[in-house]
C-alpha cells in the first residue's frame, strides 16, 4: 500500500465526530480506487475509535501523525502480528481421534500461524491487518518458550514456511537493509526471534552446549531471550523470588550471541540478569517488550539502573502494549507515559515499541463446536507466572492495528518527527545493524 492510500484508509477507519469533516472527502476520494480492508473491517475501526476517544487529537495532529507513520520504517521490536482463525472442523476431527493434548495444541498453533498461506479469506484478513497497522516489519516470536532446540524449531519452521510461500509480499528479513528495502517496495517483512537460547542439553562442555546458537542464526534468527520468567542455566528470570543474575555459563552465552550476530534480549529476565548481560555484551542489547518500573513496579518492568545499563550498550527498551505491565489506566495513555518517561530519562535513541500483541482473525471457517475435553491439564511452562503477575485483560486502545495512533499520540505530546521515527523503527534498525555478524 502506498503512502497516500495508507493515509486515506487510516482516516476512513478513524472517521467519526473526532475527525475533522474537512479531512474526510479527500481521504474517501483517495480510497475509492480500491479500499483496503481497514475501511471495511468493523473490529479495526472500533479499536481505532477507542484510541481516538482517549487521545482526542486535533485534525492537524491526526493528519500529521498518520502521514509521518506512513512515511516511516515502522519496526515492531517484538510482536505477533496477525494470526489466522482455527478451523474447528479440522480441530474437532483431531480431538475425536483420541489425540493427546500436545498434538491438539500443535494443530491449533499450526492453523493460527499458517492458514493465511492456504486460505484466501485468511490471506485477505492477514493483509488487511498489516495495512491498517502500517507496520513495515515485526521481530516475530517464532520459537516456543524454552531452551530445547526442537521445541524452538517448531514455530520457527512455521514462520519460515509462511515467509517462503508469501515472500512476494511478506518476506523474511535477516538484515536491517532488507527491512528498509521492504518499506521501499511496499512489503511487510518478518524477522525471527526465539523465546529462548537453544541449548543441546548434554552438558559435555560449554562450547558443545552452545553449538545450536550458530545453527539458529544461520536459519535467520536475529534475537534470543536469555531467560523466560524462570531460572535456566543462563541466569534467573523475572519470576524468580531470588535474583542471582547471570551465571558463569550465561556470560559465555552472551559472548557467543555477540559472535554469531544474535541480539541478547532480557525482556523476561530478572533485573540482575539483564544488568549483568548489559555490562559484558560487546554489542547493543535490548529488553524488547517491557516497561519502566519507575512508573509501574511489575516483574516484567525494568528498573532505571537496568535501563541505563542497556542504553549504555547503545541498545534500547521496547515499550509493550500489555496494560498490566504499564499500570495507570492500562491503556494507550499509560503506554505513552512510559515512552515519555524513557525519552526524558534515557534519551530518544534508546526507546522502541515492542507490542507483544497481535491481531486475531475475524474469519469463521464454520460453526462446528469443539468436543468437550475431560482430561486434566497441567500448567504449561510458559504460563508459570507468579500469582497476579499476568492478567488476560487487554485494553482495545492498545490493539495492534492501532499502531498509527501510537505515532499520533507522540506527535500530540510534542516529540519531534526525528525522535518519533527513531522510536517507531530507526533505533531497532540501528541495533540490528550493529549486531550483524
Amino acid at each position: 500500500m502506498n503512502r497516500r492510500s495508507f493515509l486515506a484508509n487510516s482516516l476512513v477507519a478513524a472517521a467519526a465526530p473526532l475527525v475533522a469533516p474537512s479531512l474526510l472527502p479527500s481521504a474517501q476520494g483517495a480510497a475509492s480506487a480500491g479500499p483496503a480492508p481497514a475501511t471495511t473491517n468493523p473490529q479495526i475501526a472500533a479499536h481505532r475509535q477507542v484510541g481516538l476517544a482517549l487521545l482526542k487529537p486535533s485534525a492537524k495532529d491526526l493528519e500529521h501523525g498518520l502521514e509521518l507513520h506512513a512515511n516511516s520504517v515502522v519496526l515492531d521490536v517484538y510482536g505477533f502480528g496477525p494470526a489466522a482463525a482455527v478451523d474447528n472442523a479440522v480441530l474437532a476431527k483431531i480431538m475425536n481421534s483420541g489425540a493427546a493434548e500436545q498434538e491438539i495444541a500443535d494443530a491449533r498453533e499450526d492453523m493460527g500461524m499458517t492458514r493465511m498461506v492456504t486460505d484466501a479469506a485468511e490471506r485477505a484478513e492477514y493483509e488487511g491487518a498489516w495495512q491498517a497497522a502500517g507496520v513495515t516489519a515485526i521481530i516475530r516470536n517464532s520459537g516456543e518458550e524454552g531452551n530445547d532446540p526442537m521445541r524452538l524449531m517448531k514455530r520457527l519452521a512455521r514462520w519460515v514456511y509462511v515467509t517462503d510461500r508469501l515472500r512476494e509480499r511478506f518476506p523474511k528479513a535477516v538484515r536491517a537493509d532488507e527491512i528498509v528495502a521492504a518499506k521501499k517496495a511496499g512489503h511487510h517483512a518478518i524477522t525471527m526471534t526465539t523465546n529462548g537460547v537453544p541449548l543441546v542439553g548434554h552438558w559435555n562442555n560449554t562450547v558443545d552446549e552452545m553449538r545450536h546458537i550458530r545453527v539458529f542464526a544461520e536459519l535467520g534468527v536475529r534475537m534470543m531471550h536469555l531467560t523466560y520468567n524462570r531460572r535456566n542455566p543462563i541466569g534467573d528470570g523475572c519470576g524468580e523470588p531470588i535474583d542471582a543474575g547471570l551465571s558463569d555459563f550465561g556470560h559465555m552465552v552472551v559472548a557467543e550471541l555477540n559472535r554469531q550476530g544474535v541480539i541478547a534480549d532480557c525482556a523476561h529476565s530478572s533485573q540482575k540478569t539483564g544488568f549483568d548481560a548489559a555490562k559484558i555484551t560487546k554489542k547493543p542489547m535490548v529488553a524488547s517488550h517491557s516497561s519502566a518500573a519507575a512508573l509501574n513496579p511489575h516483574i516484567r518492568a525494568k528498573k532505571d539502573e537496568v535501563i541505563k545499563a542497556i542504553a549504555d550498550t547503545d541498545g534500547l527498551i521496547g515499550v509493550c502494549c500489555i496494560g498490566h505491565f504499564l499500570g495507570g489506566n492500562k491503556d494507550l495513555v499509560a503506554f505513552l507515559d512510559h515512552i515519555d518517561y524513557l525519552v526524558k530519562r534515557f534519551g530518544a535513541n534508546h526507546v522502541g515499541i515492542g507490542t507483544d500483541t497481535g491481531y486475531n482473525s475475524r474469519v469463521q471457517p464454520n460453526d462446528v463446536k469443539l468436543p468437550a475435553r475431560n482430561n486434566p491439564t497441567r500448567v504449561r511452562w510458559e504460563a508459570l507466572w507468579p500469582p497476579g503477575a499476568l492478567s488476560p485483560d487487554r485494553d482495545t486502545s492498545l490493539a495492534w492495528t492501532n499502531w498509527p495512533l501510537f505515532t499520533v499520540g507522540m506527535v500530540q505530546r510534542g516529540h519531534s518527527d526525528q525522535t518519533i521515527q527513531k522510536i517507531i523503527g530507526g533505533n531497532m534498525l540501528r541495533v540490528l545493524k550493529a549486531n550483524e555478524s
